[in-house]
């Protein structure tokens, strides 16, 4: 084989790796894995197990499903996003928001507890992965852009209310139900009188000792003497503790017979693998609920992915993501799952025990079927009271009421967006809030969008720098106009511009000669701009004003010559701002 030869074929075997590398992850850091990195990976996966068991148990609960389907969720879907996912650290599973929303979209389609409700769970979960795949195949990734970061806080808000709330009943051992804030009020308001004694103490005792464990708990086991890699082992592990202490509690005073609701029968083993409802009606009735969770579990995941990685001065990839999390979910759907998506929580405490790669979610996958394989039949007693304070402490963490404080301080616009979220999602539900959430951002953007900044600018003495003639001391010229364009100009504020560049003129007197446009942000002109702008060149030319550009892009320059545009400039085009000053003065 001649060198020719061997450097295609060196080529073209580098092509297909980098494809692969791509669309694999893993393959760009297994070659350099070694001890060191396994020992790290093996004990996050532990202190993740630890979090992961009561977790899944807790958010099936919260979904309305069987506690088993939480173990099942986060098997493969560990597996599938360790293979597919950009993110060394991010920890798939069950989620509290996303578990809510699939509880309020499934139940409107069967009863809790029945066989239908459970299967419709496992549905949603195979469609939302499949349109995260799609939307991933897509190049869809900038969806992670639909929701401000301030509406998505205010959602996860209000959306922690409302989970709260709704544990409450468990905490009573009352049949409250509801899926809004009025609704949930009343009916536990209702059923309050009701509450069962026992129910109430270990609610309560489970409660202030999640409460303890998640800060206090460490400094004290430190001050003991332990070290630190147990006190951080035990720390995470309050949950497990109070779920031992239950049971035992749940057995020795047999709850059971007092009435307190305990989890009961839990089927013992592996999930069972197979294809969901391929119903063509039921697809239709979860589409828009399954693209709402694939919507936000993608934008939480995402976020807290980027964080992630920043830390450690590594990136993700926004569009692999959309696929990882697909294959996650299908990987729900076929083994009895239910929707999942990147958690905040626990990929936190992955990354804080130390995991360096996916393969810590790997070894947390084989602990949970170790679990799910040995330990169920110990969870029989385990009264649903301690599920519940789990998921109130684990979401009492997402609700930031200084949101609004913060928001109101420093955009009345944001406010208005987190106030409007939080309120949908109160009032309304997770669904309605969700839409709200994107509405309200879209209506933002396209209000700021149409009504850009636009700037009367003037010489700073002693300078070539041109700055707004409200905010600086600045020299200006009775025979010119210099307006400052901050933002790139399109059907939504051609019209705005053009209205504020005629307000400017009808203010000056004869003298004026000149208007300048100063294009320094101005990224793009559209055709219905550039419609607009020929149709001031010819208004002003009939009051003797020329029309003039500065500073304007290379793109944006390139787009104008492929038009007549600047064959019908009255005035020029200059390369910058100050120059436009100096040759249009009168002296210039």
């Amino acid at each position: 084989m001649d060198g020719q030869s061997r450097a295609q074929r060196g080529g073209f075997e580098l092509g297909v790796m980098g494809l692969l590398q791509g669309w694999l992850p893993p393959l760009q850091w297994l070659r350099a894995y070694h001890r060191g990195l396994l020992a790290s990976d093996l004990l996050a996966a532990v202190i993740v197990t630890i979090m992961l068991i009561p977790q899944s148990l807790a958010y099936a609960l919260l979904a309305g499903l069987p506690p088993e389907m939480g173990l099942y969720a986060s098997i493969l879907p560990l597996l599938a996003y360790a293979l597919f996912g950009s993110s060394r650290t991010l920890s798939v599973g069950p989620v509290a928001v996303v578990s809510l929303m699939t509880a309020t979209a499934v139940g409107r389609i069967a009863e809790t507890g029945t066989l239908g409700y459970a299967s419709a769970a496992i549905t949603m979960a195979l469609l939302s992965g499949c349109m995260l795949i799609g939307m991933g195949l897509l190049r869809f990734g900038s969806l992670a852009n639909l929701l401000s970061h301030p509406v998505v806080s205010g959602f996860i808000t209000a959306s922690g209310v409302i989970i709260a709330l709704s544990q409450l009943r468990h905490i009573l051992g009352i049949n409250g139900h509801g899926e809004t804030l009025p609704t949930l009020v009343h009916s536990l308001a209702a059923d309050l009188a009701s509450f069962n004694g026992t129910t109430l103490v270990t609610g309560l005792a489970a409660l202030l000792f999640l409460g303890w464990a998640r800060s206090g708990l460490a400094p004290f086991l430190a001050a003991r003497g332990l070290p630190g890699w147990s006190v951080s082992l035990l720390a995470k592990a309050g949950p497990v503790f109070i779920i031992i202490a239950t049971i035992a509690a749940s057995i020795a005073m047999d709850f059971e017979g007092r009435g307190v609701a305990i989890v009961g029968d839990v089927p013992r083993g592996l999930p069972a693998f197979g294809l969901p409802s391929m119903d063509l009606a039921l697809w239709s009735e979860l589409a828009m609920s399954a693209f709402l969770i694939s919507v936000i579990g993608f934008i939480e995941s995402v976020s807290v992915g980027r964080t992630l990685a920043a830390k450690r001065r590594q990136r993700i990839d926004a569009d692999q993501e959309l696929v990882a999390l697909g294959a996650a979910n299908v990987a729900a759907g076929v083994s009895g799952g239910f929707p999942v998506t990147g958690g905040f929580s626990r990929s936190v405490v992955n990354f804080d025990a130390g995991a360096q790669t996916q393969l810590a979610s790997v070894f947390a996958a084989v602990g949970i079927a170790a679990a799910a394989l040995f330990l169920t039949p110990a969870l029989y007693f385990l009264p649903k009271a301690t599920l519940a304070a789990t998921i109130i402490v684990a979401v009492l963490s997402l609700i930031d009421l200084g949101l609004l404080k913060t928001a109101w301080r420093y955009s009345r616009s944001d406010f208005s967006a987190v106030a409007v979220t939080i309120a949908a999602t109160l009032l309304a539900g997770v669904e309605i809030g969700v839409l709200a959430g994107i509405v309200v951002s879209v209506a933002l953007h396209l209000h700021r969008t149409s009504r850009p900044h636009i700037a009367i600018v003037g010489q700073v003495p002693g300078t070539e720098h041109y700055r707004n003639v409200q905010r600086h001391q600045v020299v200006t010229d009775p025979s010119i106009i210099s307006m400052r364009i901050d933002e790139s100009l399109f059907f939504v504020n051609a019209s705005y511009m053009e209205a504020a560049i005629y307000a400017e003129v009808a203010m000056r007197d004869e003298r004026l000669q000149h208007v300048i446009l100063q294009c320094t942000a101005v990224n793009e002109i559209d055709l219905s701009a550039l419609e607009v702008l020929e149709s001031i060149v010819e208004t002003l030319q009939e009051q003797a004003i020329q029309l003039h550009l500065s500073e304007v892009k290379g793109p944006v320059m390139d787009a104008l010559k492929c038009s007549d545009f600047l064959d019908h400039l009255s005035g020029r085009v200059f390369l910058t701002q100050h120059q436009a000053c100096e040759a249009l003065r009168p002296n210039g």
